[in-house]
């Protein structure tokens, strides 16, 4: 990855990040100042709740990319150290669409007279779910290279050893 591409990728990072804190702290603010509708019509406070922890499972994520460009730049991403960060983003982006679903449910009485809605929602965090098996089927790659990485340094220690 040359160092344009990563310097990109971080001013990107950067900004989601700075971003999602942002939009965090309004949420908690919100959520602190309880501003729910007197007659109990909208769900306010769960609704608050599940997009503050959305929030932080997309700050999770954009951490773990941190520091796995970190790890290619430094030319050591196929090594064991890489399935922590890449665990944690399947974990993540998983979170997220078990929150996407029980922010559905929660919404579901609101769009009664429309269940489409409910309907594209659920089809969202399926969504979500199949970008979680996509990251799930990286990571086996992943764990090939480091096995085929592991193996060819094992094989030149015995070519070294044979010259």
């Amino acid at each position: 990855m040359g160092a344009l591409t990563v310097r990109a990728l971080r001013v990107v990072l950067v900004g989601v990040l700075a971003s999602t804190v942002f939009a965090q702290v309004a949420m908690v603010w919100a959520l602190v100042g309880g501003n729910d509708p007197e007659d109990g019509s909208f769900p306010l406070t769960p609704v608050r709740v599940i997009v503050i922890l959305g929030i932080a499972t997309g700050q999770v994520i954009v951490v773990c990319v941190w520091r796995l460009v970190t790890m290619v730049r430094r030319g050591t991403v196929f090594s064991h150290a890489a399935f922590r960060y890449v665990d944690l983003v399947i974990g993540a982006i998983t979170a997220a669409a078990l929150l996407w679903f029980v922010l559905t449910a929660v919404l579901a009485p609101e769009h009664s007279d429309n269940p489409g809605i409910t309907v594209i929602m659920a089809g969202i965090g399926m969504a979500v779910l199949g970008g979680a098996l996509i990251v799930l089927v990286l990571r086996m790659l992943l764990t090939q290279a480091v096995a085929r990485d592991v193996e060819a340094t094992q094989m030149q220690a015995e070519l070294d050893e044979v010259i």
